[in-house]
This record gives C-alpha cells, structure tokens and sequence, in this order.
C-alpha cells in the first residue's frame, strides 16, 4: 500500500490530465451521448472517472462496466442490455491501458458478428492498438497496482455452468470482506481533486505504426531470449509485469533503471518472491526501453500459481461511482447476485 500511494500522488496529476483529454477526444470522435463502456476490472475506474469528466463539461454520458475474458469474448447478454437502453453508435469501450493488444483483439473479433463499433479508448496504448489514447508512453497508473480493492471489490468474472446460465450476465464476486481495506473512492477522489485544481497537460503521444511495430519487435525478442513459444505468457508493460507478479510466480522479469520511480514495487515484488531479474543493461531486449520494463516471461506456471487471464466481471451501470444496480443479477446464487452492487 505504500508503494501504491506513492505512485498515486506521483502520478494523479498526469491521469487527471489524461482521462481530461480522453474525455475530449470521446465527445470530438462519438458526440454529445457517449456511452461508456468499461471492460472490467482495469477499465472500471478510468470509465467512473471519464463519466465525471464528461458531466462537469454538461454531457450526458452513460457508464457500464462489462466483461470480457481471453478466448470468451465479452458479455453479449450485457451489450444486449446496453444496447436496449441506447442503442449502439455511442458505445465507445474503456480500459486503462494495452500490453500486447491481446484485450483489443479479443474485442474485434467478439464484435465482428454484430452491429457494435469496437471502438477502444485507453489512457496508455504502448502497444499501438487503440482507437483513442491520450499517450503511448508506458507509465504507472495508479489503480493498476491494487486488484479489486480499487475497483469497487469486485471479483475476477466467474463463466461457468454452475452460476451462469443462457440469458444470464457473466458473473462476479462481491469482495465484501476486504471491505475495510477498499480504496476505490479514495483513488477516484484523489484524480478527481486534481482535475479541478490542475490545468490541462499536454497530449504525449497516440497511436502510430511506430509505437506497434517497436512493441510487437520487443516481445519477439524476449521470445527468442528465453524460448517461449506462446506470446501470451508473456505480460509487457508496467501495468501487466505487475500483475503478473501479484498473481502468479513469473520465470522472470526485465526491468529498466532502478532508480525509474515508476518501477520500484516491481522490484520490490521480485524481490520479495525471489523471481529472477535482469535489467536493461543487462538485457539486449530492453535496451531501447531502459525506463520500463518490458514484462514478465513467465515459463511453466509453478504449483499453487494463479492464472493470469484478463480480468472481468458482470455488467453494472456505475454512474459516477460504484454503487448503482443495473438490471438482473450475475448469476443464480444469491451472492453473485448481491455483487450487482458493485458491478
């Protein structure tokens, strides 16, 4: 938690500044009702805080959060129901950030049969693969080193025959019991103080072929150095190394410059799980990136270890904050039903 609240009053001011052009380029790219729709989790708070950002401009904005999980697609029970409400040539999609693009692809072609733009706006696309973004650069989101105790305790989603049923919405968990420690408003106030007290930054870079092309060219190499086969056990950036490490127990990581603020609960993590590193100097792979690190390459997952896919849960009409019900429940047990509240 230290190294968290550290990084959010390092960097509150720049995602102020960030979510406040996004919001721009959402009302300049959709038009005057945009409909928000996060994918959950990473993308929960930022879409709490675009939703803020489009009301103090007068916009009257909707907000969602939705799932959507590797090789499962996305909830389309839920676009159903969004869809119903508002039709569908508003939506515009909300996460934090890209790693390798694997979320945007996962959302192309779960869209690919429907009338539903796939458009994606992310805070930092270092993978070159967003609609909209207000930087390429690969920096620490606050909210990206905490899990549900930052995005309204919610779960990872739960897909599977025993709670959720044709017709029902992907489900979730409400983390009720780490209620005590829940700093989802804490970090959504924080940003929001320095929106209303902070002018404007200016824009640090957006998509480009260049941004792409390095990204896809990095992960190769980082293939070829420790012989992984499939890209996916590979997590590139801040945000994915991160949680790599809080999930599961990587074969290592490349990290940048020690002295990067931006990198120091990575090597804290490392070290205190005892995963090997290796720095940018050391690492021919990173070199053209020394301030960040490239990811965890995670090999054959060790006993006990959690599974790395994307996290997501339900569908919830969040508003301005976390605490709105939207439609049915997640599920058929009451417990994931319960979890409405916070999805």
């Amino acid at each position: 938690m230290r190294l968290y609240r550290a990084a959010l009053a390092r960097n509150a001011k720049r995602l102020a500044g960030d979510v406040g052009y996004l919001a721009g380029e959402i009302l300049r790219t959709v038009g005057p009702q945009p409909v928000i729709v996060s994918l959950a989790r990473a993308g929960t708070p930022i879409g709490v805080l675009l939703q803020r950002a489009l009301r103090r401009r007068k916009v009257r904005s909707a907000h969602y959060s939705v799932s959507i999980i590797r090789d499962r697609g996305i909830d389309l029970v839920a676009m159903e129901a969004i869809i119903n409400r508002h039709g569908d040539k508003n939506i515009v999609f909300v996460d934090g950030w890209t790693g390798k693009g694997t979320i945007n692809r996962e959302l192309r072609h779960a869209l690919s049969g429907t009338v539903i733009p796939s458009r994606l706006c992310v805070v930092a696309d270092p993978a070159g693969v967003a609609d909209i973004s207000a930087t390429c650069s690969d920096y620490l989101i606050p909210s990206g080193i905490l899990n549900g105790i930052v995005s309204g305790l919610v779960s990872r989603s739960v897909l599977n025959e025993q709670y959720v049923g044709p017709g029902d919405f992907h489900a979730c968990m409400f983390l009720e019991e780490h209620s005590e420690a829940d700093e989802t408003m804490a970090f959504i106030e924080a940003i929001e103080a320095e929106a209303r007290n902070g002018n404007p930054r200016p824009v640090t870079g957006s998509r480009s072929t260049t941004t792409r092309d390095a990204s896809i060219r990095s992960i190769q190499n980082v293939m070829l150095q420790f012989a992984i086969n499939d890209p996916n056990h590979i997590k590139p950036g801040i945000a994915e190394s991160t949680r790599a490490l809080l999930r599961r127990m990587p074969r290592a990581i490349c990290l940048g410059d020690r002295g990067d603020q931006d990198l120091l609960h990575l090597y804290h993590l490392a070290e205190f799980k005892g995963v090997d590193m290796s720095t940018a100097e050391q690492n021919p792979a990173t070199r053209r990136r020394k301030s960040r690190p490239l990811g965890g390459a995670s090999g054959e997952r060790r006993e006990g270890v959690a599974r790395p896919e994307f996290p997501a849960c339900g569908v919830g009409d969040f508003g301005e904050g976390f605490s709105l019900p939207f439609g049915r429940g997640f599920g058929r047990d009451g417990s994931f039903r319960r979890s409405s509240r916070g999805c």
